[in-house]
């Protein structure tokens, strides 16, 4: 596969981005003219969506150190970046997309925490999920897989269960919610959502149901059974199905050891 394009020109596009308008170094908290490389320069924008304290030191460091050892994974970052770029026709360009597009850094923070999963550093990943989750109104589990080229249109109110498979390609809007549906709780109980799909803000899908490629779910469709490739779903769908699909969850009184 060819190297993304935007590995040689992003890092001289955000310099003349911020030599433009010299007030964005105190919005991101930092100096473009001393970032030496791409990977430094993903890292210190995503710890700029944390407050000034040391939180936001440990995520700067702990992402530079993630994207330097994985260059598979800059070129997967910066392929959402680049789709981002073309699908919102941001007039900035990339440079703009990377400090200003709210879903690209909710995506660049699952990038990170699912890396963190996959070296075994569970809690840390877990950890940083909740905190960028407080930061950006945005839920992604680390747990999830997530292909390349993503682009996550503003982003507020996302929610992405743990066993969520997304395919290249797909586009999400805000508010939209890919879940589980307290029947179908095995391994695999959260959606998956086949290359090209488009799913329009505050859908909600449900269970381990699989959307087909290229198939568009409407703003408001609610979606719990499987989507043919191609095919367009709208609508909210609510249908009583009786007693006793849902159990409930454990009692207290039971996780307690009461009343046996």
């Amino acid at each position: 596969m060819r190297a993304n394009p935007l590995r040689r020109s992003l890092l001289p596009a955000v310099r003349s981005l911020f030599e433009a308008d010299p007030d964005l170094r105190v919005v991101y908290g930092y100096d473009p003219q001393q970032i030496s490389d791409v990977p430094s320069l993903l890292a210190t924008v995503l710890a700029s969506c944390m407050p000034e304290t040391e939180l936001r030191d440990l995520v700067r460091r702990t992402a530079a150190d993630i994207f330097a050892c994985s260059a598979e994974l800059v070129e997967v970052v910066l392929d959402d970046l680049l789709a981002t770029t073309a699908r919102d026709e941001a007039p900035g360009g990339a440079a703009q997309v990377l400090h200003m597009a709210h879903g690209f850094q909710a995506l660049l923070s699952y990038r990170l925490t699912r890396a963190l999963w996959t070296a075994g550093r569970e809690p840390l990943a877990l950890g940083l999920k909740l905190q960028f989750t407080r930061a950006l109104s945005v839920e992604i589990w680390p747990q999830a897989t997530i292909g390349r080229g993503v682009w996550v249109d503003h982003g507020l109110g996302l929610v992405i269960g743990q066993t969520t498979v997304i395919e290249d390609d797909v586009s999400l809007w805000h508010g939209v919610t890919l879940g589980s549906n307290f029947v179908d709780m095995g391994d695999a109980r959260h959606p998956i959502l086949r290359r090209g799909v488009v799913v329009g803000a505050g859908a909600t899908i449900l269970g381990p149901v699989e959307i087909g490629a290229g198939a568009t779910i409407a703003a408001g469709a609610v979606v719990t059974r499987d989507v043919p490739a191609g095919h367009v779903v709208t609508g909210p769908r609510a249908q009583d199905r009786g007693s006793a699909r849902f159990a409930g969850f454990t009692s207290l009184e039971q996780l307690r050891g009461e009343g046996a």
